[in-house]
């Protein structure tokens, strides 16, 4: 995102469906590489400590068998994609650096008692607007020729949408004598992408298994239990159980969790009896130098030791 795009060197590079779009708005493009970087960043932080690491995610796009069949993974890396992609639009013409966007429009709902409405918040309509686009190509491209995949990619995509277009918040800057906020300027703006990711991890524990089925005159996903609760629009929805990841098998798309870091005093995700899957761990010694018995020099320095300590490492068998 660092280089200026050019259509005939960079756009190949993408989706077929893809590549209208990226010539129509070739200045979309740095935004939309940012977000892709984000969007692996994190998903690999918040699966960091559970069986799935979502370490495939870096030969995107180019993915794996785990993110390209309808799995419970696969909803949350197609919403935060889409979610990431249409953030990344909203702040960019908020900032200037898109010319055929700005700042969000003001707010219809009159501001708070001692506020004002100014500033320039996140343009979030054309995010939306220019985000389904492009990431409605990439869910048509990852589904192949299954419309039952295509509908939940589509699905999972409009979750993230709807997830970011709900954090939209408003956000104050106070004015005054003394910092004594007598007037605050205030305007919509959107929260970092963690708190996205974080709210998606949790739709993610809480996805439905669905089948795409002809309900009436068209075909809708419907849940695979017959008991489950209805499809809501806010709800991940995936088509095929996961495997366990525990061992490998790389027709599954699983990696295994053979010398993965665990911690031993954890009973979470990340706990050497969950992710080594019953299998066991070895306990490795090392010896690591750090500061210590750090003190502050007048004027103006801090004066550290190197202190060494032992750590134990636990690691899956």
């Amino acid at each position: 995102s660092g280089v200026a795009w050019n259509e005939s060197q960079h756009c190949r590079l993408l989706l077929p469906e893809q590549l209208q779009l990226c010539r129509r708005h070739l200045e979309l493009m740095p935004s939309i590489a940012r977000a892709a970087r984000r969007t692996q960043q994190l998903c690999q932080q918040s699966f960091a400590d559970m069986r799935w690491n979502c370490s495939s995610i870096q030969s995107a796009p180019s993915f794996g068998p785990e993110l390209l069949t309808g799995t419970r993974e696969a909803a949350f890396v197609h919403a935060l994609a889409a979610a990431a992609v249409a953030q990344g639009i909203a702040r960019s013409c908020a900032s200037g650096e898109l010319p055929l966007c700005s700042c969000g429009p003001g707010p219809a709902e009159p501001p708070a008692p001692g506020s004002r409405w100014g500033g320039c918040g996140d343009n979030l309509s054309h995010g939306l607007q220019l985000g389904a686009a492009f990431s409605g190509g990439s869910a048509r491209a990852g589904a192949g020729g299954a419309p039952g995949l295509r509908a939940v990619n589509r699905h999972n995509g409009a979750v993230g949408r709807a997830v970011l277009s709900d954090s939209l918040d408003t956000r104050c800057k106070c004015h005054g004598v003394s910092g004594s906020c007598s007037v605050k300027t205030c305007w919509k703006g959107l929260p970092d992408l963690g708190e996205i990711a974080s709210d998606l991890k949790s739709r993610y524990l809480a996805a439905l298994k669905v089948t795409h089925r002809l309900v009436g005159p068209r075909k809708q996903l419907i849940p695979k239990e017959g008991d489950a609760r209805p499809v809501t629009e806010m709800d991940l929805v995936y088509l095929i159980n996961s495997p366990d990841y525990c061992t490998p098998n790389p027709q599954l798309g699983s990696l295994g969790t053979q010398d993965r870091p665990c911690n031993r005093s954890s009973v979470g995700s990340g706990s050497c009896d969950l992710l080594c899957c019953g299998r066991g761990y070895n306990t490795y010694t090392e010896e690591v130098q750090e500061r210590c018995h750090c003190r502050y020099r007048w004027c103006c320095s801090v004066v550290c030791r190197r202190c060494r300590r032992r750590l134990q490492r636990h690691v899956c068998k």
